[in-house]
């Protein structure tokens, strides 16, 4: 199961670009929770907090006890707006979760095994990663904070597919529940050289040939 963490939110009134420019100048960031059947809220998070918790791999598959006033909710991270350039987050959506329906999320993928697989170790090879994250469907309780993808036993010109992917109780592959094609996560490929041809011999140094001028009879 997915690592839970905990967001303190407090509800926003004002809406509205000026409203939010004066929020991201406190320090806090617009954001708006939806879904389960309830209206959407306007929040206003911790600008620092959120930021912090974007660079654990966990926080964007987790879920989130989001918590405003006297309220709890769960939810998950459904979209960050960032700062074209600048490390700014400028909105955030959260949607949430019922425990007994079943959602959808991407999930990364840890990818075990890629230096002691035949293809790599004995064969030349190495290990391509054709996908990063899968889409999963299963109750929030369910959700996992990544999927292993085992290529240890690959060898050369193999590759792994999404029905091979090792998954948790109750998880299945969005893409395949809906009858999509058994894709390739991960292949082992030969290794291409390219090799830069050496000049033998030493550069020949050009010299410049100033032209004698033939003397005028007197």
């Amino acid at each position: 199961m997915s690592v839970t963490f905990q967001l303190n939110a407090e509800l926003r009134e004002a809406k509205g670009t000026g409203a939010s420019r004066r929020l991201r100048r406190m320090g806090k960031v617009p954001a708006v929770i939806y879904g389960a059947g309830r209206d959407p809220v306007s929040l206003s998070l911790d600008h620092n907090e959120i930021l912090h918790n974007l660079e654990s791999e966990s926080f964007h598959t987790a879920i989130l006890e989001v918590r405003a006033g006297k309220d709890t909710q769960q939810a998950i991270l459904r979209d960050v707006q960032m700062h074209p350039f600048k490390p700014r987050i400028l909105h955030v959506d959260l949607q949430r979760v019922s425990a007994t329906e079943k959602l959808h999320m991407k999930v990364p993928l840890h990818f075990l095994g890629e230096d002691t697989c035949p293809g790599v170790k004995t064969q030349g090879g190495l290990v391509s990663h054709l996908m990063t994250e899968v889409d999963v469907t299963c109750l929030p309780s369910q959700l996992p904070e990544f999927i292993e993808a085992d290529v240890s036993r690959l060898n050369l010109n193999e590759s792994l597919h999404l029905s091979e992917l090792k998954l948790p109780d109750g998880v299945e592959i969005t893409s395949m529940a809906h009858g999509g094609e058994d894709h390739a996560v991960a292949s082992v490929l030969m290794v291409r050289h390219v090799e830069e041809e050496a000049v033998e011999g030493e550069e020949a140094e050009a010299e410049v040939v100033v032209p004698k001028l033939e003397e005028k009879p007197e």
